[in-house]
C-alpha cells in the first residue's frame, strides 16, 4: 500500500469516524458525502478553490474576515460558482489588518456571522477536494469553527499549490529562495497574469489558475491522478 493511498484512506476513515460522532446538522451532512477516489482524474472531477482572509495566523485567537471560492470542473474554472462573503466579527479589525485586506469595520458589520456562512461553505465543499495555497490557514480555521459550532472536526482531502510548487522545485533540483513559493511569485513561472493580492475571491481564482497550469504542465494532455496532487502533510 503506497504512502499516498494510506494518507487518503486515513482521511476517509477520519471522515467516517467523525460522522459517527457528530450530531445531525451541517457538519454531519458534509461528512456524509464520500470523498472522490484517489484514482480519479482531476480533469473529470469538481474541485473547490478556496481562500480565507483572517485577522492573523492563529485560529485560537484570530478570526475569519472573508471567504472566497470558485469551482473547477472538467479542468475549467466555472465562474458562475464564484462566491465571496464578508464575515461579521465581534471585535474591531486591527488597523494593520485593514490595510492588508481592505476590509473595514463597517464592511464587516454589514457581513454575515460565521454561524450563518459555514453551512453554505460546507455544502459547497461536500464531496470535493479543497484546493488552497498554504493549507494550514484554511484547514485550521475551518476546523476551529466546526469544532466550536458543531463539536466535530473538519476533514477534507487537500490539494495545496504551495506544496506542489515545492515538489517541482525539488524534482528539478532548483534552490528555493525566500518568497519563491508565494502564490504571486509562482504564477509568473506559468505565464499567468498578476492580480491584486489579499482579496479572498481573487486569491481563490489565482490559486485555481495556478493549479490548472501546474497540472497541465506535469501531465500534458493526459489524465491527472488526484492521488498525485493530494497534500502529504
Amino acid at each position: 500500500m503506497s504512502s499516498v493511498f494510506t494518507r487518503f484512506f486515513s482521511k476517509d476513515y477520519q471522515r467516517k469516524k467523525a460522522l459517527a460522532r457528530v450530531a445531525p446538522g451541517p457538519l454531519a451532512d458534509y461528512l456524509a458525502t464520500p470523498f472522490p477516489d484517489r484514482k480519479s482524474d482531476c480533469r473529470d472531477i469538481p474541485i473547490v478553490a478556496l481562500d480565507l482572509e483572517t485577522t492573523g495566523l492563529d485560529p485560537r485567537k484570530d478570526v475569519i474576515l472573508s471567504i472566497g471560492l470558485v469551482e473547477i470542473n472538467h479542468f475549467g474554472i466555472r465562474l458562475g460558482t464564484a462566491w465571496h462573503s464578508i464575515v461579521r466579527i465581534d471585535r474591531d479589525i486591527p488597523g494593520e489588518t485593514a490595510v492588508i485586506h481592505h476590509i473595514t469595520d463597517d464592511q464587516s458589520a454589514a457581513g454575515a456571522p460565521i454561524e450563518q456562512l459555514l453551512p453554505e461553505l460546507l455544502q459547497r465543499l461536500a464531496g470535493k477536494p479543497m484546493l488552497v495555497h498554504y493549507s494550514a490557514i484554511e484547514q485550521n480555521f475551518i476546523n476551529t469553527a466546526c469544532q466550536r459550532l458543531y463539536g466535530g472536526p473538519f476533514v477534507v482531502p487537500i490539494i495545496d499549490t504551495l506544496e506542489i510548487g515545492q515538489r517541482v522545485f525539488v524534482r528539478r533540483n532548483h534552490t528555493i529562495q525566500p518568497g519563491d513559493l508565494r502564490l504571486f511569485n509562482l504564477r509568473p513561472r506559468y505565464n499567468l497574469p498578476q492580480y491584486k493580492a489579499h482579496n479572498a475571491l481573487s486569491d481563490a481564482l489565482a490559486t485555481a489558475e495556478l493549479f490548472l497550469a501546474m497540472a497541465d504542465n506535469l501531465y500534458p494532455g493526459r489524465p491527472c491522478p488526484l492521488g498525485e496532487f493530494l497534500s502529504r502533510r
